[in-house]
């Protein structure tokens, strides 16, 4: 099963994702980085600051598999997730 990594990149600022995560495929990637980025928007105040962030995630080479803009995984109702669009 292949493994990746979620790596926070605010600005010039990277967060690395030292561990990484086994999933079946980039699809799953694609709905763990979704789930990621609305567990942080949901557990913190600085919502502002990460509405510019990106989640990149990357593969066990360090390529880069997709970039998730938080911006666009917040619900554009809000939703019943309660974040502020």
């Amino acid at each position: 099963m292949p493994r990746y990594f979620f790596n926070t990149q605010i600005g010039a600022e990277r967060i690395a994702d030292p561990d990484g995560t086994d999933l079946p495929d980039a699809d799953h990637a694609w709905e763990t980085a979704r789930d990621t980025i609305r567990a942080a928007l949901r557990e913190t105040n600085d919502q502002a600051r990460l509405m510019a962030a990106s989640l990149l995630v990357t593969d066990a080479t360090g390529d880069v598999v997709l970039e998730f803009p938080f911006a666009e995984a917040v619900p554009l109702s809000g939703g019943r997730d309660g974040l502020v669009p």
